[in-house]
């Protein structure tokens, strides 16, 4: 099922949104391309006992009035597990911003749940070209997975393409958004012509009403090839679907480049990694300049740990290309085969740039 409309102005139709069987769904703003997809729901994902694919196996469309912009799409899901009843009202535009209901009719108790699924694929960047010989100086559809939490923590998280399978998991209560997102903007970022990874889509999740404790839970797959979707990320309730129970969720998504965070504390907007100066491994993260950062870099306090490994004080300039701050730090990771990273910036005790978060493996 595609969905077409004007979208830059010329008259001309041209598609906006996809759903493309099982329960897949893309979509992109004016001047995209596409890029990540969506699910209706997720279960089992990277569970031993395998992932069930619920499917969309039946739509309506409401026809719209000759002026109305949305499109509204209702959708049948069905699988051995679970049946669910969809509405999409989707609005095309600059970005292009779904407002989804559902309703949940669990066949069997679902302990495995994944709500606002995304799929992505994330090949290399500057954190990592040890394993791929190309051209391009990054490949990927999505380079970090961004959170607002409960308490209003603004958390980055890059992404990896790992040796071996990784699932991370992001305890919270009451999650306000998350979303995977593609930062590099510019086409030097990746000098292709032909994927023109710059203009791929983030995809923000926000849940309408209190969707509970759980996790927002990260799925890395090692991949060789750019073809293969090796990025998941969802909302994993805490407590298991009961099998007869009915569950209504709502929620948001947002597909477009901008930031769904404006206003907030300095993004994160480059990480680099590698061999350190005598032993172990350097990494350096830039920061966007912002506001905060106007009286200098003197008052800035860098916050640098880890729970696996020892790390060095951390470094503080400021980076001419961007003109924000770089900061840059060691650590040993010794025989360890994962390390966990975490840094941010602060300023009189207050958050002064987003928390970023690494896991880091041999």
């Amino acid at each position: 099922l595609r969905l077409r409309t004007e979208l830059d102005g010329t008259g001309n139709k041209s598609e906006f949104c996809v759903f493309q069987g099982a329960s897949y769904f893309r979509a992109i703003g004016a001047g995209e391309t596409y890029g990540l997809s969506a699910r209706g729901l997720a279960l089992n994902t990277a569970d031993e006992t395998g992932e069930e694919f619920p499917e969309f196996i039946e739509f309506w469309l409401e026809s719209p009035a000759p002026d109305q912009r949305e499109i509204v799409v209702h959708a049948l899901m069905d699988s051995p597990s679970v049946a669910g009843a969809y509405r999409f009202e989707i609005t095309p535009g600059p970005a292009c911003v779904m407002e989804v209901e559902a309703t949940l009719f669990p066949r069997k108790d679902l302990a495995h749940v994944g709500l606002g699924p995304l799929t992505s694929m994330f090949l290399f960047d500057a954190k990592d070209r040890t394993r791929l010989h190309d051209f391009r100086p990054e490949v990927h559809d999505s380079d970090g997975l961004l959170i607002r939490n409960g308490s209003g923590e603004v958390i980055w998280r890059p992404l990896n393409n790992p040796r071996e399978l990784q699932i991370s998991s992001f305890l919270d209560n009451g999650v306000q958004g998350f979303g995977l997102l593609q930062r590099p903007r510019g086409f030097s970022d990746f000098n292709d012509l032909e994927a023109l990874y710059h203009k791929r889509p983030g995809l923000w999740v926000e849940p309408k009403g209190d969707w509970g404790r759980g996790a927002v839970t990260l799925v890395e797959i090692p991949a060789d090839r750019e073809i293969y979707d090796n990025i998941v990320a969802y909302w994993r309730p805490a407590e298991p679907f009961a099998a007869g129970s009915e569950t209504r969720l709502a929620s948001r998504l947002t597909w477009g480049q901008d930031e769904p965070l404006p206003g907030g504390p300095a993004r994160v907007i480059g990480t680099a990694m590698g061999n350190g100066w005598h032993s172990g491994q350097l990494v350096t993260i830039d920061f966007e300049d912002a506001p905060i950062f106007d009286d200098g870099l003197d008052g800035i306090d860098i916050h640098v740990a880890s729970l696996h490994a020892e790390t060095t004080p951390g470094v503080i300039q400021r980076n001419p290309e961007t003109g924000g701050p770089r900061i840059a730090f060691g650590f040993e990771p010794g025989d360890r085969s994962m390390v966990e990273l975490r840094a941010q910036l602060r300023k009189d005790g207050a958050a002064a740039s987003e928390v970023w978060l690494y896991r880091w493996t041999a």
